[in-house]
């Protein structure tokens, strides 16, 4: 049986809005046409699309999306295209337009900070809503850069007097003794990306500022034993890392007037072997807890280079079917 074949066409107002959409060198056009049977063309201030037609109804849908987008005056980069191809597929593609309309923030230059997935935004309400909210999910997704960015934020509109940075120094055995140099010092490499944000965010000047009178805080993760941090942003980074003792202890540092925001990645666990991650067994423990957010974050909302997305599923297949072997041999042994 044939497929049944259609055609529409998307009126165009200029060249301008045809560039937008095929993108540098057409490069947004080839990316669109990997793995489609449907032909795209421009012609005379329009594009034709001709094709099956589920595959027809998908294509309408991504470029009268991006047009209304860019006639908004967002320009699409190739990361908007393949996410935004892929929520065509399912033809949810319409809610990028409430998305990339809306931003969270903006940089020390005035820049928007916007979601660029609807799993980030969905990452952001929860933290907004709740006073404990657990990122689950691989590099990549913003889940460390968003908290930061949040934390500024709510310390700029009074909601906390400080913030707190902290996470397990695993690499160094969590024995920051055999690293030279203060406290300061040993805990910073380790911090790189909160830094990265919060100068995107504050400005590398009042970054320093806010360091120099308190109001933000790094710590390494065991010197928050024995605390309650009150009014205060706490981040918790790369806790796939700590231990569940570590966890525990952690959490119950919430004090009146706080939020903590505790990022990590399962999948990269560094943990000596046999020791569980504190992030694991605290999404077991503390799931039924409906204040207490969990929001995972998938490859679909890897916001970096194309590429980095494929390199993650691929490793998760490759791990998927190592686990699929062992449990066959298991099975039949």
């Amino acid at each position: 049986m044939h497929e049944k074949s259609g055609t529409v066409r998307i009126p165009l107002a200029s060249a301008a809005e045809g560039m937008a959409l095929f993108g540098p060198q057409d490069r947004y056009l080839r990316l669109v046409e990997r793995g489609m049977k449907s032909e795209i063309r421009s012609r005379d201030a329009e594009i034709v699309i001709t094709g099956p037609e589920e595959e027809v109804a998908v294509l309408e849908q991504l470029y009268s999306v991006l047009l209304e987008l860019v006639r908004g005056g967002y320009t699409p980069s190739e990361r908007d295209f393949t996410y935004a191809l892929e929520l065509a597929r399912e033809l949810k593609a319409d809610e990028l337009l409430d998305l990339f309309k809306s931003s969270i923030t903006t940089t020390y230059r005035g820049k928007p900070i916007q979601f660029k997935t609807l799993g980030q935004r969905r990452y952001v309400q929860e933290i907004r809503k709740k006073d404990i909210v657990f990122g689950i999910g691989p590099a990549g997704t913003g889940k460390t850069y968003l908290a930061v960015v949040l934390a500024v934020a709510a310390l700029k509109e009074g909601k906390v007097k400080r913030i707190v940075l902290t996470r397990p120094a695993v690499e160094a055995g969590e024995n920051l003794g055999f690293l030279p140099g203060d406290l300061q010092e040993k805990v910073d490499p380790y911090l790189r990306p909160l830094y990265d944000a919060l100068h995107d965010v504050m400005g590398p000047e009042q970054s320093a500022k806010a360091f120099e009178r308190g109001i933000i805080e790094v710590a390494p993760l065991a010197y928050m034993r024995g605390r309650t941090l009150d009014d205060s942003f706490i981040i918790l980074d790369e806790a796939q890392n700590t231990t569940p003792e570590q966890m525990k202890m952690f959490l119950t540092r919430l004090g009146f007037g706080s939020k903590m925001v505790i990022t990590g990645d399962v999948t990269q666990i560094d943990l000596p072997r046999g020791k569980n991650s504190g992030l694991i067994e605290a999404r077991r423990i503390l799931g039924g807890i409906e204040e207490i957010g969990f929001v995972e974050l998938t490859e679909s909302d890897v916001v970096r280079h194309s590429l980095v997305q494929q390199i993650i599923a691929a490793y998760a297949r490759a791990e998927e079917e190592a686990a699929g072997r062992t449990g066959a041999r298991n099975a039949s042994g």
